[in-house]
């Protein structure tokens, strides 16, 4: 399968980018580049790429292992290398289950599923960062 997108400036330094779904976001820098802040960064496009991938994942997993829960989030933060071209060399996927009885060994389960075979841009991720996860389950 390819996926194709096209980026397309709008203005200053805004682009305006699809998806093969159809859906567009924006793209911009911070003012101090010549920016309006008006778009989303390129870089952390890319964390919010793998958090929605596994957060995407994690979710069918636990609703065909009918996990209850009240709320659930992907925090994934990354470290970028000091020189250019810069990219992130280490990032860290904090997944967080909020709920009074969430099943701990099908979370576990559901992430690691997620991590080690289904998610893509996990994978892709691998090819040049250090990655590690976080569970944390939260009953109050």
């Amino acid at each position: 399968m390819t996926n194709i997108v096209t980026t397309e400036w709008q203005q200053d330094m805004v682009l305006k980018t699809d998806n093969p779904s159809g859906k567009t976001i924006l793209i911009d820098t911070e003012e101090d580049f010549g920016g309006t802040n008006s778009g989303v960064r390129p870089k952390a496009l890319m964390l919010s790429a793998l958090g929605g991938c596994t957060g995407l994942d994690v979710l069918s997993l636990m609703k065909k292992m009918k996990v209850e829960f009240d709320n659930f989030k992907v925090v994934v933060s990354g470290e970028m290398t000091d020189e250019h071209p810069k990219y992130y060399k280490k990032v860290t996927v904090d997944y967080h289950f909020y709920g009074a009885n969430v099943n701990k060994s099908k979370v576990d389960k559901a992430v690691n599923l997620s991590v080690e075979r289904y998610c893509g841009v996990f994978e892709m991720f691998r090819h040049f960062a250090e990655v590690n996860h976080n569970i944390h389950i939260h009953t109050s």
